[in-house]
């Protein structure tokens, strides 16, 4: 215990990586290939372009490819050979499976394989657990959980030839859990325990995983608007057990509610932390397995969280 608690109070260059000198700096590398899913919007979108001006071959997947969306239209007249949008819904075999094949059509050397996979789809969502259907439980774990594994199986062959790297983005709450945040946080931990148990497995074919955990970063995501919350609460409070709501009353609910309004334009507004780290991961020697884009806040939090007895945190939650 006396190592964790000195643990904490280490130099805070240890801290998180929007601060920290990398040990391996971002080598020159040829060009190179790498699908990223979650690309209509938000990190995914961004990551693209970025990826693409660094000289990588790009293959965003979209789920909205089909119906034109506005990330997929500015991603497509930017007009290279070098940045193609895929249509990729995550909970579908037939689209993973239809985005391998033209991944590897599309590869200039398809017997050297794909270079990376960035695995960045993800919905979210809110409640309390008595407030949580199991349907939604359920949709996020297909999209963030499932949805990792799927893409990952379907492209580790490819990855493999490669001698290549997979790359998870979790979050901080893939690390520590937060209350009214359980169906969001039950699959990033899994997330977290997937890449571990991949890491491990993948060391034999030379193959690097890394995980992103980025800390707030609604305000830059534009994760929850206004509308949406009340949308997500009018359903949520019509569905609930005639027992759940008698129990809680509405005015508890609503108080509920308005903390989650409150935080629609909270967090970091610039995304550049994780692009950073997520390019470091995919081109440095030696990438880390864990990067913490995230401000000291949180990552403080997160350390006591994670490293201090159960009882700190339920001091900072419950009391």
């Amino acid at each position: 215990n006396r190592c964790r608690v000195c643990f904490l109070f280490l130099p805070l260059s240890l801290g998180p990586s929007t601060t920290r000198a990398y040990s391996s700096q971002t080598g020159q590398m040829e060009p190179k290939g790498v699908l990223i899913t979650g690309c209509d919007t938000g990190f995914g979108f961004s990551l693209a372009k970025h990826l693409h001006n660094k000289g990588f071959t790009v293959f965003a997947g979209c789920l909205l490819k089909d119906k034109g969306s506005d990330g997929v239209n500015q991603l497509d007249n930017l007009k290279s050979e070098r940045l193609k949008t895929v249509q990729l819904n995550v909970c579908e075999d037939e689209e993973v499976e239809a985005a391998v094949q033209f991944v590897q059509g599309n590869l200039k050397d398809p017997e050297k394989g794909l270079w990376g996979v960035v695995n960045n789809a993800g919905i979210s969502t809110f409640g309390e657990v008595e407030f949580t259907s199991m349907e939604t439980y359920k949709e996020v774990a297909e999209v963030n959980l499932w949805g990792t594994v799927r893409v990952t199986k379907a492209f580790l062959p490819l990855i493999r030839r490669a001698k290549g790297r997979v790359v998870n983005i979790t979050s901080m709450l893939g690390r520590m859990a937060n209350p009214a945040r359980s169906p969001y946080c039950v699959t990033k931990f899994g997330v977290e325990a997937f890449s571990d148990c991949l890491r491990y497995e993948m060391h034999r074919w030379g193959i690097k995983v890394s995980i992103v955990e980025p800390g707030n970063f609604i305000a830059a995501t534009s994760l929850y608007s206004p509308e949406r919350i009340k949308v997500i609460a009018e359903k949520m409070w019509s569905d609930l057990p005639e027992v759940v709501r008698n129990d809680y009353g509405k005015k508890y609910f609503d108080e509920q509610i308005a903390k989650m309004h409150s935080y629609c334009n909270s967090g970091a507004t610039d995304t550049s932390p994780v692009i950073d780290d997520v390019t470091h991961a995919l081109t440095a020697p030696s990438p880390y397995t864990r990067y913490h884009p995230m401000d000291y806040y949180w990552w403080l939090r997160m350390q006591i969280i994670t490293h201090m007895p159960a009882a700190i945190s339920d001091r900072i939650y419950i009391y």
